[in-house]
């Protein structure tokens, strides 16, 4: 990857986390308004699941630059790992912001009668469904952009915003039951969200993990690389190819066997050869190692 993609990609990031940022701040505080001013626990419970967005696209945004960064001499293959850390601490998060409205709830359900849960407002509805719509064009604009540069890092913040959505569509659900007169449904549905967020947590933590721990890619990208490198002219056989995770970068080694008369040079051109064809046609791989046998 040259270093203008590099730039432009971190650029991407910063912009999409931005206006994450800028929404994600307008609705935590629409949405803890209209639970307070509404007696929507439900909803308060969805503000604060919003407002850990505004810290996630924050992380996201600093955990971009440091994995931008150039290799230097103590990080010879550069910092794309430290894409991952950030993943791993947004997920901290999401557990963190799951785990306490989730024992909020508990302890509501748990230490009111039926008579005492108050039943919410119309503009907790008006809220809730405000919410679905702004969350769920979120998700779509951020995930577009997070495939585009394969950031970990913002497709987690992208599923921070689905999962947002869902638990907006589960307050929704318990308000409008509360109002037709159950209101236990409203803690429900706080519970609900609970859930939703730690669906979240595992995901994108066990996302984050196998790119730590130079998981493999996937097995279609793996069969691509495949027939690129035994359609090539001179390659006898493909021996071996290697790939793992490098943060979102793919590290690929590749044993392949030419005849075995061929002079240095000839068999040397073969492999430079598979080794451009492998990085020009596959963007995220960021090196390519080809080893030469002879054949036989």
């Amino acid at each position: 990857m040259t270093d203008k993609q590099q730039l432009t990609d971190c650029k991407i990031a910063e912009r999409v986390s931005s206006v994450s940022i800028a929404v994600n701040l307008f609705l935590s505080v629409f949405k803890f308004l209209a639970g307070v001013i509404a007696h929507s626990g439900a909803m308060i419970s969805d503000a604060v699941h919003s407002a850990s967005d505004v810290f996630s696209s924050i992380i996201v945004i600093i955990g971009y630059k440091i994995s931008d960064k150039k290799p230097d001499k103590d990080h010879p293959y550069g910092h794309e790992r430290f894409e991952c850390v950030t993943s791993i601490v947004l997920a901290a998060i999401l557990l963190i912001t799951g785990l306490g409205i989730g024992k909020s709830t508990i302890d509501t359900i748990l230490g009111k009668s039926m008579h005492e849960i108050l039943v919410p407002g119309t503009l907790a509805q008006i809220a809730a469904l405000v919410s679905i719509l702004i969350k769920e064009l979120l998700y779509r604009y951020t995930i577009i952009y997070a495939k585009k540069i394969n950031s970990s890092s913002l497709k987690a913040d992208a599923w921070h915003h689905r999962s947002d959505a869902l638990s907006s569509v589960g307050a929704l659900i318990g308000i409008t039951a509360a109002k037709l007169g159950y209101p236990i449904a409203e803690p429900i549905a706080s519970l609900v969200i609970c859930l939703f967020i730690l669906k979240a947590v595992f995901d994108i933590f066990k996302d984050a993990v196998d790119k730590l721990v130079d998981k493999s890619c996937d097995d279609e990208t793996t069969a691509e690389m495949t027939k690129a490198i035994t359609e090539k002219d001179g390659v006898e056989s493909l021996v071996s190819l290697k790939t793992r995770m490098f943060g979102s970068k793919i590290y690929v080694d590749v044993v392949i066997a030419v005849d075995g008369t061929l002079t240095l040079t000839a068999a040397h051109e073969i492999a430079q050869t598979v080794h451009d064809d492998i990085e020009e046609k596959f963007p995220n791989v960021k090196h390519c190692m080809v080893h030469v046998d002879p054949c036989g």
